[in-house]
């Protein structure tokens, strides 16, 4: 399966869209608010550029793609102003899946834009802000080299960029499980340890020289790979598709 081919959140602002379920997402990105904002001061303050060039990773649909740019605009207005200098332009890329719902992301933009100047009393030294769509796989090269300031991603990183290899005998599971063979757990943590150090690099060669990245991940307190702390919700969804699958075949 190619990786910009794999299935992506719901679209729109339907009852089913990831618009309207992602609450627990937008409770993240506020819980890391002050981690975004001391990463963006210290970016500012010791390379007091012109321009800041940002990738926000992973983006997706909805409110939460521009929450966080709100903050990282923010982060950088007040900043500037506690230096009495002049607020950069700030250009945000977004990024996500070909198939992520851009056109609903981008309809917002106008009056987002409108929200946040106003929010600010139409400071006059708030910055100008340029919103780019980046449709591609972050396993994959999607910027030029040393072309960003800053990189954000939150809750995208747990997303494989292929099933791994080796998962014949987890029969009845669609993740890790306390039943999974150690096999199966090593095919995951192979699989995850190449796709991350693929992102590292790619991110390596397109950030600057002082750039930084904020990246918010799911992890565990547990050293058990298949602990509640990060298999529970795996484990529901697949105790649901196997109650579907043995109703089928019981008619």
């Amino acid at each position: 399966m190619g990786r910009s081919s794999v299935p992506h959140m719901n679209g729109g602002n339907g009852e089913i869209s990831y618009a309207n379920n992602s609450s627990i997402q937008e409770k993240v990105i506020l819980m890391t608010k002050p981690i975004l904002e001391k990463a963006m001061s210290e970016l500012y303050c010791n390379l007091l550029p012109t321009r800041i060039s940002i990738a926000d990773l992973g983006c997706s649909s909805g409110p939460n793609a521009l929450l966080v740019s709100s903050e990282i605009i923010e982060a950088i207005h007040n900043t500037s102003r506690r230096l009495s200098h002049e607020s950069p332009e700030v250009q945000i890329f977004l990024n996500d899946l070909p198939e992520n719902d851009f056109n609903n992301l981008f309809s917002c933009l106008s009056q987002f834009q409108e929200r946040l100047r106003k929010g600010n009393d139409g400071s006059p030294g708030f910055p100008h802000c340029y919103f780019t769509g980046v449709p591609g796989s972050f396993y994959d090269r999607c910027f030029p080299t040393k072309s960003l300031h800053f990189v954000h991603s939150s809750y995208s990183l747990h997303w494989l960029s292929q099933v791994p290899r080796g998962l014949e005998g987890n029969k009845g599971n669609i993740f890790m499980a306390s039943t999974s063979p150690i096999g199966v757990l090593n095919a995951y943590y192979n699989q995850f340890k190449s796709d991350f150090s693929t992102f590292l690099k790619n991110r390596s060669l397109e950030i600057v020289a002082g750039g930084h990245m904020v990246l918010t991940m799911l992890g565990r307190n547990s050293e058990d790979r298949s602990s509640k702390e990060g298999c529970l919700t795996w484990g529901l969804l697949a105790s649901a598709l196997n109650d579907m699958v043995t109703e089928v075949h019981t008619r």
